[in-house]
């Protein structure tokens, strides 16, 4: 059976991919918030491998990685940096020659083939978390099976976009819907092929 890829998205109500403030985004918590639970914790038992883009993979290995961790951090923050170190990270990019992060493999070349190699070697499903232009691959070319949409109640205007050009239209089926105590969304969507 082939694995599953969800696509992971966090973004303004105007699609950039942006983590900005809001009332509410700084209020501290020792336990996870619904985004945190949904996109990675709840899933900690289905997925054993995180696709990166060269940022996106920097960023975590530098803030998510349990060598990154703080004794002041909170225990779920600990529990997902001990899952993310044993998960396979395969980081996509055509730069990147080597890294230290446990269990990590870099790999180029064709997306297509790339994505059906990962799919047909044994394993528990897949995330896709990276920034836009590695989102935007993965639309565009129908890799996905399902999108985890984070949205911020912010109208932001600039940045990078996660909706670039748009080659052909793609029709998504909404599997849930989650409204947050600050105003944000979590949307689940499902591919309709």
């Amino acid at each position: 059976m082939s694995r599953k890829i969800t696509v992971n998205l966090y973004m303004t109500l105007d699609g950039y991919a942006e983590f900005p403030p809001y009332p509410g985004s700084d209020a501290p918590s020792a336990e996870p918030g619904e985004v945190f639970l949904d996109m990675w914790i709840r899933r900690y038992e289905s997925v054993d491998t995180v696709v990166f883009g060269r940022r996106s993979f920097e960023d975590h290995a530098n803030f998510h990685s349990e060598a990154a961790r703080k004794p002041s951090d909170p225990k779920f923050l600990f529990e997902f940096s001990r899952w993310l170190d044993r998960c396979n990270k395969i980081v996509l990019s055509h730069h990147m020659k080597k890294s230290e992060w446990q269990n990590s493999t870099i790999m180029s070349g064709n997306l297509e083939e790339i994505v059906s190699r990962l799919r047909s070697t044994p394993g528990r499903d897949i995330i896709v978390d990276g920034g836009p232009s590695l989102v935007q691959e993965f639309i565009q070319r129908g890799l996905a099976d399902d999108y985890l949409i984070a949205i911020w109640p912010v109208l932001l205007g600039r940045g990078k976009s996660y909706w670039g050009s748009m080659l052909n239209q793609q029709t998504l089926k909404l599997l849930s819907v989650k409204t947050l105590p600050y105003g944000e969304l979590l949307l689940h969507y499902e591919t309709v092929r």
